[in-house]
């Protein structure tokens, strides 16, 4: 390995070349790995990159999968939905654009039997379809009782219905009977068993009559005053390229309708979904992200550890190089090229993993998503690859490059050429790229900030009291008084301060990124649960009339119902704010123009609701100019406390100011209001009223209220709920199972950080025993040392927790988060029992070897 070579004897063979720097690392990289050196660094890399693939793999497939479904569920490829009917030339344009157009109106209505088969009514969800219903996703009907069903590819015909199987339920008709509808009879040609548009909206609860559009004339029931949602789909004909057109078709519809100024139309998509389920998911997401987020900070710290031991533990061996005339460079290039050959062995091993992993994502959460997902693609996994060799690079080389730097003089000078804590700038900049990358990671720049800074800063906090708690632990503990083996511990912990600093600051960022995990999982899966508990209201029922309430609620006690939800509800428009009409042209935001252009459920209680919170202001009980809004409504529309707000109310204006602002849980499944007044009685306003109940084992008794109270809506979504708790339990088991992957890169973070100090305990162990020390002494001395830094560790990791949990739980996960006073003595706790644990794991061997072992390899060292 001589850096220059003698030139060849006449007729004698030339010197061998000398290997080649790939050669070279190659050889070193298998010598590294049969000794075990190169695991801890290979094991973190691959958790950290199979962490941020799994998530990525997923949600790659799951918006795929979204992507490719939304004109099923959508019934087209674009919809346009309008409070008026559309102008015809919305249809013409789109035909003329070569796509293919289909129409549908839904409302609200009454349906009944004949007279001669008993007369009943039912409030149902009407839907009138053109004859080219539907453009995307396919009907499925029943033509007889007990039939499984088919699909179609058509609506019913002129002079026919389909109903849902509770109209004939509630009225007692059958498939072939006349139901009256309006002021037309329509044969029940078939049970209606699933329809690929079906809206989300409370009033889709209902069950649906659909008819013909031909038919919805003679039916009287479009009236000037009616409230009907009128929608045109439109999709390219199959096996065509459907982007272009039906960009070039959305684009136009837009313009026309910003031009025309056409009042409530609006270009739909899938952000309608379930509030109950799309809160769940979203959180569940930000949760995986936030996951993913920490084991590749935890693997950061491992990276860097085993990397600073790995280079520690080749210093001779440099040296010995150097000697023998390897130069700076090429040694540096040895041991980069092989820490680049780790690093891509250890990113395509965590791709292979996120791979797997996300398999079982998909697994856990059959049934979110009916078709199968597509393949994911290659997006993820290159982002993965590039974080494992950003995470080695920057936490990796800085400690193996110095080992160019030792001097050749180290093969007689131990103290010469030691390591050195790295630049200023290398560090710098490897940890603004890492950190750079894991903002990307957690898809959220409010969620990746707090996560990366907040452990940033946190990693200065653990240093700067580490060293603190060294100075003054060697003035707390005497060297005489002092039992002598918690002397021997203080004196080996203040013998090397760096090192002390380092283990405390890398356990605590270990457990707290446990704590803040732990912390926030419990309170999520809480909060999921919490939303439909075993006894969550089932039934909702609209339009008890003010003469009804009192023999409603009697009706309810006499049939063992004693908790449910009841308030008035009010249909009223805002028309004023602070004294200034409103139009929806003041607002550039689509929502916000959607809900000034639409009637508001408002209501009145003197109690504020025991499932809404107080997030601003006040709630007086009667005060008379007061009300409450909703903060996401005040946020969309603008408003804030002291605000004067103007509602039509059936012709009536009433006035009032902002006096509080209220956190609603729309996903709750209980009954919730955007605005509503602190009073107990308003009886100047027309009002009916709304509860939300669990309906009772009894027999009948759904059919009771629809007996007794035949104008009323009984909304049953037992169903529903069924549906909303097997998605949170599918998305709670998900979560968890991510979780273990944190779980596995804190552990390693810990045995990583007892282990840093492994063979300088060797050498301080080898010269006690030397003088006499025994093993049960040493042993009593390791357990103290272990339990006193892990308590350190482990107090600091959960006050810094509980401060990056409640940010995170507040500002990105939208729920109230108050730590437990008992966060910080069980963090205490369980770092000093993890510490114990992870140093008898990484330590057991120094206290078994012979004194003449450890008195040859102090020597050695």
């Amino acid at each position: 390995m001589s850096a220059t070579a003698l030139p060849a004897r006449p007729g004698t063979a030339p010197p061998p070349r000398p290997p080649s720097v790939l050669t070279l690392a190659w050889r070193q990289l298998r010598r590294d790995l049969r000794a075990g050196e190169l695991r801890l660094m290979l094991v973190a890399v691959a958790l950290a990159v199979a962490a941020i693939c799994a998530v990525g793999f997923f949600a790659d497939r799951l918006a795929a999968g979204l992507a490719r479904d939304a004109q099923t569920l959508l019934g087209g490829d674009a919809v346009i939905a309008s409070d008026q009917p559309l102008p015809a030339e919305f249809g013409q344009t789109a035909r003329r654009m070569g796509l293919r157009v289909a129409r549908s109106a839904r409302f609200p209505s009454m349906a009944r039997a004949p007279d001669a088969l008993g007369g009943a009514t039912r409030l149902v969800s009407v839907k009138a379809v053109s004859s080219d219903y539907p453009l995307r996703g396919q009907l499925r009907i029943a033509r007889r009782d007990g039939e499984a069903g088919r699909a179609v590819v058509h609506g019913p015909a002129a002079g026919e219905t389909w109903v849902d199987a509770a109209v004939l339920d509630a009225l007692g008709l059958k498939v072939g009977q006349t139901l009256m509808l309006g002021d037309a009879g329509l044969r029940i040609g078939a049970v209606l068993l699933a329809e690929p548009d079906r809206d989300a909206g409370f009033m889709s609860f209902a069950p649906r009559v659909m008819l013909a559009e031909a038919d919805l004339e003679a039916t009287g029931l479009i009236q000037p005053a009616s409230r009907v949602s009128w929608r045109l789909a439109v999709a390219a004909p199959a096996g065509e390229r459907r982007q272009t057109a039906v960009r070039g078709f959305v684009a136009w519809a837009e313009e026309r309708i910003a031009a025309t100024r056409q009042r409530g139309a609006r270009i739909e998509s899938l952000d309608n979904a379930r509030p109950e389920m799309r809160e769940a998911l979203d959180r569940a997401g930000r949760f995986l992200q936030l996951v993913a987020v920490l084991a590749a900070l935890l693997a950061a710290v491992a990276v860097g550890i085993a990397a600073r031991g790995f280079a520690a533990r080749h210093l001779d061996a440099c040296a010995m190089l150097r000697v023998l005339g390897l130069s700076q460079r090429r040694i540096a290039s040895v041991y980069g090229l092989e820490l680049l050959l780790v690093g891509l062995a250890a990113s395509l091993i965590g791709v292979l993993g996120g791979l797997a992993v996300h398999e079982v994502f998909v697994r856990l959460l059959a049934g979110l998503v009916e078709a199968d997902l597509p393949p994911p693609g290659a997006g993820p996994g290159l982002f993965g690859l590039s974080v494992g060799m950003v995470l080695l690079a920057a936490f990796g080389l800085p400690p193996v490059l110095q080992l160019a730097q030792v001097p050749p003089l180290r093969v007689m000078r131990r103290d010469l050429g030691g390591l050195k804590p790295a630049s200023v700038g290398v560090l710098g900049t490897g940890l603004a790229g890492y950190a750079a990358l894991l903002v990307l990671a957690g898809g959220d720049l409010k969620l990746g900030g707090i996560a990366v800074g907040g452990f940033a800063a946190a990693w200065a906090v653990f240093a700067a009291a580490a060293w603190l708690a060294v100075r003054l632990l060697r003035r707390l503990v005497p060297d005489t008084g002092a039992p002598r083996w918690l002397a021997l511990a203080t004196r080996q912990i203040a013998a090397r301060p760096a090192l002390a600093v380092l283990q405390v600051s890398a356990l605590a960022i270990g457990l707290m990124a446990l704590t803040v995990l732990v912390l926030l999982r419990t309170d999520l899966v809480d909060s999921w649960r919490a939303a439909t508990p075993a006894d969550a209201p089932d039934r909702f029922v609209i339009n008890i009339l003010p003469e009804q309430a009192d023999d409603f609620r009697r009706t309810l006690a006499e049939s063992g119902v004693r908790a449910y939800d009841w308030y008035p509800m009010i249909r009223g428009r805002l028309t004023a704010i602070n004294g200034r009409e409103v139009t929806p042209q003041q607002y550039a935001d689509g929502r916000a123009q959607r809900l000034v252009e639409r009637e508001f459920n408002l209501s009145h209680d003197a109690r504020l609701p025991g499932h809404n919170r107080l997030v601003a202001g006040r709630w007086q009980p009667d005060e008379a100019d007061g009300l409450s809004v909703e903060e996401g409504l005040a946020r969309t529309l603008g408003l804030k406390l002291g605000d004067r707000l103007r509602f039509d109310v059936a012709g009536t204006a009433v006035e009032a100011r902002i006096t509080s602002l209220r956190q609603v849980d729309w996903g709750s499944m209980r009954v919730n209001f955007f605005v509503m007044f602190p009073r107990a009685a308003m009886p100047e306003l027309p009002a009916t009223y709304i509860s939300a109940l669990r309906a009772p084992a009894t027999p009948g008794f759904d059919a009771r209220l629809a007996r007794d109270f035949p104008s009323i809506t009984s909304v049953d979504v037992s169903v529903q709920i069924a549906q909303v708790q097997k998605v949170l339990g599918q998305v709670i088991r998900a979560v968890e199972f991510l979780f273990g992957f944190t779980l596995a890169a804190g552990l390693l973070v810990l045995f990583a950080a007892v282990s840093a100090t492994r063979e300088s305990r060797a050498r301080e162990f080898a010269l006690l025993r030397a003088m006499g020390a025994g093993s049960a002494l040493l042993r009593r001395v390791q357990r103290a040392e272990l339990l006193g830094v892990g308590a350190l560790a482990g107090l600091l990791a959960a006050l810094a927790a509980a401060i990056v949990a409640a940010l995170l739980a507040r500002q990105v996960f939208g729920f109230d988060w108050r730590p437990s006073p008992w966060v910080p003595l069980a963090g205490t706790a369980a770092g000093a029992a993890l510490a114990l644990l992870a140093g008898w794991w990484g330590l057991r061997d120094v206290l078994r070897r012979p004194v003449s072992e450890t008195l040859r390899r102090a020597a050695q060292d």
